[in-house]
């Protein structure tokens, strides 16, 4: 099964950059977006019910804003649009879709700010998902989405110039540090681990060009669903968005 994650900072935005085309050539079984910015009664027919797959939203209750979807030719056995944490989930960031082998979490985390306005808001999301997530990080369980926090230094290109910016911080790093240690494990890294491999760059100054990017985008997985995990991957060529998509390929 070929699960994949895409930011696409706006679902009506790639839309007319040939999302559906791309879509129906991804080969995969489900796709996650992120930061879609709208609500259900926008969606023409065709983005809502694109052929073979059936479309789950979870919109933000502010228009134009936030938002998480998730297209999936298999059908799931249950959604949830909430966790608990109120704040998030009237954001639209997050949905979960139980599936027979495995639970997929599609997560939207926030920003936190250029000037770490929302930083305290983001590292709440982020105490509040793992104490969710205690719950069930024994099962199979897929997180996919945008963390906004890059966790390494290998996952920035300029990493010694934004030690101290959003998206890079210590305190935003250790909440990635804490959903590892918690049993979930980074796919990607777990085929590729050498860097200049990015899912997000800059609009300005021809970062994506010049591949100054950040990895921000995941596909976390669960110890239990490590066996059934063959490959991860970013699909950096794939444009429409300022972020590109990432992936996984199980069993």
């Amino acid at each position: 099964m070929k699960i994949i994650s895409w930011n696409v900072n706006g679902l009506r935005s790639v839309s007319k950059k040939g999302f559906l085309a791309w879509l129906e050539k991804s080969a995969a079984e489900i796709v996650c977006l992120q930061e879609t910015k709208i609500q259900e009664n926008q969606l023409d027919f065709f983005l809502l019910y694109p052929a073979d797959y059936p479309a789950y939203f979870s919109c933000a209750q502010k228009k134009g804003y936030s938002g998480v979807a998730v297209y999936s030719k298999v059908k799931p056995l249950s959604i949830k649009r909430k966790f608990g944490f109120k704040r998030f989930s009237i954001e639209g960031r997050f949905l979960e879709l139980k599936y027979p082998e495995f639970t997929l979490i599609n997560l939207y985390l926030p920003h936190g700010g250029r000037g770490k306005e929302k930083l305290d808001y983001k590292l709440e999301a982020y105490d509040q998902l793992i104490n969710y997530l205690k719950k069930i990080k024994n099962q199979k369980v897929v997180l996919v989405g945008d963390f906004n926090i890059a966790h390494r230094e290998i996952d920035l290109a300029r990493s010694k110039d934004n030690q101290k910016n959003i998206m890079f911080t210590p305190e935003e790093r250790k909440q990635l540090d804490r959903l590892i240690n918690l049993g979930f494990i980074d796919s990607f890294r777990r085929f590729n681990k050498d860097g200049g491999h990015y899912s997000w760059w800059p609009y300005r100054l021809s970062a994506r060009e010049r591949n100054l990017g950040w990895r921000i985008d995941y596909v976390l997985v669960s110890r239990k669903l490590m066996p059934d995990l063959k490959n991860g991957f970013i699909l950096d060529r794939v444009t429409g968005s300022d972020h590109c998509p990432v992936g996984i390929v199980t069993r």
